[in-house]
C-alpha cells in the first residue's frame, strides 16, 4: 500500500490528496529515509511524519483494505510519538496567544511600533 494511502486510511489526513501533497514536500520518512508518495509501506515499518508542527512516529502493524473508522485505527498502527512533541506544540500556542488573541483583528499602528521596538531592542527609550 502506498504511504499516502496508508496515512489517509488511518486518519492522519482528511483527504488523500492532502497526504500526497505532504509527501511531495518531503514530510514523510520511512525508517529514516525521505520518501515519495508512491513508496510502499509494509508491516513493521516506522513512519515519521511532520504535521501541525508535531513530529509523529508511527509503527505499521497491518495494512487496511480501505479507510477505517476511528475506533479501528489502533489495529493498524502504533503511535510512538514522544509526549514532549505535544507539549512543545502547546507552548507554541501559548506564545502566540500571549501578544494577541484570535479575533482581535489587525494590529494598530501603536502595536506595530511597539513590536518593532521590541525586535530592534529599543526598549531603553521608554
Amino acid at each position: 500500500m502506498r504511504i499516502d494511502k496508508f496515512l489517509w486510511s488511518v486518519r492522519y489526513y482528511k483527504t488523500r490528496s492532502k497526504a500526497t501533497d505532504a509527501a511531495k514536500k518531503g514530510k514523510f520518512k520511512i525508517n529514516g529515509d525521505i520518501v515519495k508518495p508512491a513508496r510502499d509501506v509494509y508491516p513493521g515499518d516506522v513512519i515519521t511524519l511532520r504535521k501541525d508542527q508535531i513530529d509523529y512516529v508511527v509503527e505499521v502493524l497491518d495494512l487496511p483494505s480501505s479507510r477505517v473508522g476511528n475506533k479501528l485505527v489502533d489495529l493498524y498502527r502504533v503511535d510512538r510519538t514522544p509526549t514532549e512533541n505535544f507539549e512543545a506544540r502547546k507552548m507554541i500556542e501559548l506564545n502566540q496567544d500571549y501578544y494577541r488573541r484570535k479575533g482581535e483583528g489587525r494590529p494598530t499602528k501603536k502595536d506595530r511600533r511597539d513590536l518593532g521596538n521590541l525586535l530592534n531592542g529599543d526598549l531603553e527609550e521608554e
